[in-house]
């Protein structure tokens, strides 16, 4: 039996798996955390996975290894190998004004054209403006940049500080695409140059399934992913799948075969782990927002959705719009969350639980849209996270979003998107694993929920 090995260096905590190759079952996993923190020394990262790799039992039985990563974050090298400074990560929005800067230069539509996406505080090429601008000393040092995963593979293949080949970092067609300097011609020269004033090495891309290299004892390397590209192919996704992820924050993500151009910003056309593409809409206010009103009402998350399913859809004409730290779809990053439609027959726990419910949905509903909006075709929707496990939740998805709600069993994805990205580096191309689910909704569409939300969330807009 083949192994294979995993790994999901994400914001909070560095993931590992090892799997059978052939099938995707898991037989050793290990974890350890990172440091809290918008910008981090990436050694922690480092020391992370070393430690997660040893808790699952190492690497010296794996026949291949692949590292997916929080997207966008921005690691610094000097002509050493050195990290110049902390890693500004996707949610440091430091870089906001200096992405207002470089869209002011180049042009919405111009960038949407060139690399699929609308410079965002996220991505790294407004990271490196900010460099530039900012610490003009340090933005003179850089002679390579990379990406979280792509740091973290070439330290696992033995080079950095000491063997510095910055010639050696790889990385894949999805975290290069949320960079906002690379498009489907590969690195757009002038618009890297612009944000960070001079050139430097940047990854070369690997093609889906090619090997980075080897480890010293011969295990295979895999050119890695985002960490969303990593979560798609974890869970099987293909074309007319949408994956709706419910954590701290929310993502709306959908695979495809031709790349989308959203003039707007609202959809990030990213490249996804196997030569297609997966626009992605993100939303600031997901799970928390259950989180907030589980608190208010005293109650567990299961109490929660069983309260919800107490009231009607549209939860009696109350409404909430939960922008409770702001929003990023809308991009709206002052406003603040509403409560609205409240009678006295009206305020009850039970509508004051469903409208949370809808209300958390019903954003991400229009990040659907949106990607709808570049022909996307939309088959089925696969709910992940941890809220996904409440039985209301999926339910009540299936009224909002008028698709087949589909919640896969708890699981590491990333992690398993990793693992199944080296199976692929091993057999010479794509394997096939079996996803278990734990429940299945067919569409039950309540427009009424939509109409409501739609209506209040346009008036909070123009107000905020």
């Amino acid at each position: 039996m083949a192994l294979v090995m995993g790994v999901d260096s994400s914001t909070q905590s560095c993931k590992v798996v090892v799997v059978d190759a052939e099938t995707g079952r898991v037989v050793r996993e290990g974890r350890a955390s990172h440091p809290a923190g918008t910008s981090v020394d990436p050694e922690a990262w480092w020391s992370a996975l070393q430690d997660a790799i040893a808790q699952a039992g190492g690497l010296d039985d794996v026949a291949a290894v692949s590292i997916a990563g929080q997207q966008h974050g921005m690691v610094v090298l000097d002509a050493e190998g050195a990290v110049i400074r902390d890693a500004l990560l996707w949610n440091d929005t430091r870089s906001a004004p200096a992405a207002r800067d470089l869209i002011d230069e180049v042009g919405a539509a111009e960038f949407a054209e060139r690399t699929g996406a609308v410079p965002v505080a996220s991505f790294t090429g407004t990271k490196l403006r900010w460099l530039r601008d900012a610490e003009p000393d340090n933005a003179a040092r850089v002679a390579a940049v990379a990406l979280p995963h792509d740091w973290l593979t070439w330290r696992l293949r033995g080079f950095g500080p000491g063997n510095a080949v910055l010639e050696e970092l790889v990385t894949d067609r999805s975290d290069a695409s949320g960079t906002a300097y690379w498009g489907a011609d590969g690195y757009d020269d002038d618009l890297f140059v612009r944000a960070l004033g001079h050139d430097a090495v940047r990854p070369r891309v690997l093609a889906p399934w090619e090997s980075a290299g080897t480890l010293p004892g011969g295990a295979l390397v895999g050119p890695g992913a985002g960490d969303n590209a990593g979560a798609a192919l974890g869970l099987g996704a293909g074309v007319g799948d949408v994956v709706v992820s419910l954590g701290t924050s929310g993502t709306v993500f959908a695979v495809a075969d031709a790349p989308a151009r959203d003039t707007t910003g609202t959809v990030a056309g990213f490249a996804d782990a196997t030569g297609k593409f997966l626009p992605l809409v993100a939303t600031l206010n997901a799970a928390r927002v259950l989180d907030a009103v589980a608190g208010l009402l005293g109650v567990t998350h299961d109490e929660l959705g069983a309260l919800a399913l107490e009231a009607e859809p549209g939860a009696d004409g109350v409404v909430l719009v939960p922008w409770f730290e702001g929003e990023r779809t809308p991009n709206l990053p002052n406003a603040t969350a509403s409560l609205t439609g409240l009678t006295l027959a009206s305020t009850t726990r039970p509508t004051l639980a469903r409208a949370a419910i809808e209300g958390m949905l019903s954003g991400l509903a229009v990040g659907l849209e949106a990607i709808q909006a570049q022909g996307v075709e939309v088959r089925r929707v696969l709910l992940i996270g941890g809220a996904a496990a409440n039985d209301a939740v999926a339910r009540i998805a299936a009224q909002v979003f008028d698709a087949e709600i589909v919640v896969p069993a708890a699981g590491e994805y990333v992690a398993l998107g990793a693992a199944r990205q080296a199976a692929g580096v091993l057999a010479g191309g794509p394997v096939d694993w079996t996803v278990s689910t734990t429940r299945a909704v067919d569409p039950d569409h309540r427009p009424i929920i939509r109409s409501q939300y739609d209506a209040v969330a346009a008036l909070r807009a123009t107000e905020s």
